[in-house]
């Protein structure tokens, strides 16, 4: 797909890794349109960059945004939706680990109503994570509804072909601002989340936003997987 004069819409489009999609997006002449709880945290954002508000889980609100903003070329979520449980499964709190599924709820509206939107040889793309396939210690509720995403990705793949086609991209650990340590204390932290990576040191969120621009563009991909993790499936915990 060329991008040039494509229109692309991205949840969660003005922070970390929806906020790099957005910038290559517009970089590469899409008109683009980023949708989040808090646009303003976008700062200064360059010309061909709309922003809106709306929360991905007040479904009537995603299906207007998305009705508003058709016809779409290109659909993206990459919003968290809300927290998440960390810890065993045996000792964590079940009502935090519900709460972690309001991101598979998140996608689940973006898909449902956006779908009938994406015009025809259209793409989705929806941001998964590693412990989907690699689950280390006290990641049971982010692997739980990584999985989630990406069983849901693979069944509307089958539903939506040959008209458009939906992958999702797995980030491993990315340096962003959902970390709010600063100075070393930053430093230090993605240090020993990384260490037994193949490639020990976190990703940025363009190392992400570069393999999610690959599925946009890439006529002959749907309904898979990419990874962009350092090396995350294949470390030890």
């Amino acid at each position: 797909m060329d991008l040039s004069g494509k229109k692309a819409v991205v949840f969660g489009g003005t922070s970390g890794i929806g906020l790099a999609t957005t910038l290559l997006l517009a970089e590469g002449g899409a008109e683009v349109t980023a949708i989040s709880r808090e646009p303003k945290k976008a700062g200064t954002l360059p010309n061909g960059i709309t922003t809106r508000a709306c929360d991905v889980l007040d479904r009537g609100a995603v299906e207007a945004v998305l009705e508003e903003l058709s016809p779409i070329d290109i659909l993206v979520t990459a919003a968290t939706g809300g927290k998440r449980a960390f810890g065993p499964f045996l000792e964590m709190d079940l009502d935090g680990y519900k709460a972690s599924f309001d991101k598979l709820w998140g996608y689940a509206n973006v898909v449902r109503y956006g779908a009938m939107h994406v015009s025809d040889g259209g793409s989705i793309t929806l941001v998964s994570g590693a412990p989907a396939r690699n689950c280390l210690p006290g990641q049971v509720a982010l692997s739980s509804v990584g999985n989630a995403v990406e069983a849901m990705m693979r069944a509307v793949a089958r539903e939506v072909a040959p008209r458009i086609r939906i992958n999702a991209v797995s980030p491993g650990t990315i340096d962003t601002p959902m970390v709010i340590l600063k100075g070393t204390e930053r430093e230090e932290l993605y240090r020993q989340m990384t260490t037994n990576n193949l490639i020990p040191r976190a990703g940025m969120a363009d190392e992400v936003a570069q393999g999610i621009l690959f599925v946009i563009k890439n006529n002959f991909v749907t309904g898979t997987t990419v990874d962009v993790d350092g090396g995350w499936l294949l470390r030890e915990p």
